[in-house]
């Protein structure tokens, strides 16, 4: 089912009122928490020297989303359902990924989906409604998914964050979510 676009705020609010749509989502976040740990991985073991600060930090933050699908995981498991990983199209990485031909730009590709991804985490944080549980969650993942986003948007440098620009909004467009700025 493709999604018409939309903020991440009015993406939020019609995914907490549906039963079956928050359950998937929240499989899909835990999905995507376990596969960006091993890409950021992956993408350091073939852009970055070993035991250089880039490793370090991409290590850390790989490491800080294993822990982010490890709190999803509990939440999932709170509501008697198994985490797992997801046999499942993977429409923003399939238009985004192949951007990637330098250590510069696959930080870039990473900066955009974590800048991304705070639209929807501020949302669901600033969201008094929201399942309390999940709102704590996404309290303790926010400031370090903002760490993230800092620290993938420095590695990658500003001509490395426009050179993937065009590819990270057909992603945006492939999953139909438009930035908060321009919905508001």
């Amino acid at each position: 089912m493709r999604n018409l676009e939309r903020s991440s705020s009015a993406w939020w609010n019609a995914i907490k009122i549906d039963e079956a749509r928050f359950t998937d989502w929240l499989m899909k976040q835990y999905h995507g928490e376990v596969t960006a740990a091993e890409r950021i991985e992956a993408f350091a073991k073939r852009y970055v020297q070993q035991d250089s600060r880039a490793e370090r930090v991409l290590l850390t933050i790989a490491d800080q989303e294993r822990t982010h699908a490890a709190w999803v995981g509990e939440l999932l498991t709170a509501r008697g359902i198994t985490p797992e990983v997801l046999a499942k199209e993977e429409r923003y990485w399939d238009k985004t990924l192949g951007g990637i031909e330098s250590f510069e730009t696959g930080a870039a590709v990473a900066a955009h989906a974590e800048h991304m991804r705070l639209e929807r985490i501020r949302a669901i944080v600033a969201d008094t409604s929201a399942p309390a549980d999940v709102r704590a969650v996404f309290g303790r993942i926010l400031p370090q998914e903002e760490f993230h986003e800092h620290a993938f948007s420095i590695m990658a440098g500003e001509k490395a964050m426009q050179d993937t620009l065009a590819q990270h909004q057909a992603g945006r467009m492939a999953i139909g979510l438009i930035p908060e700025a321009i919905a508001a």
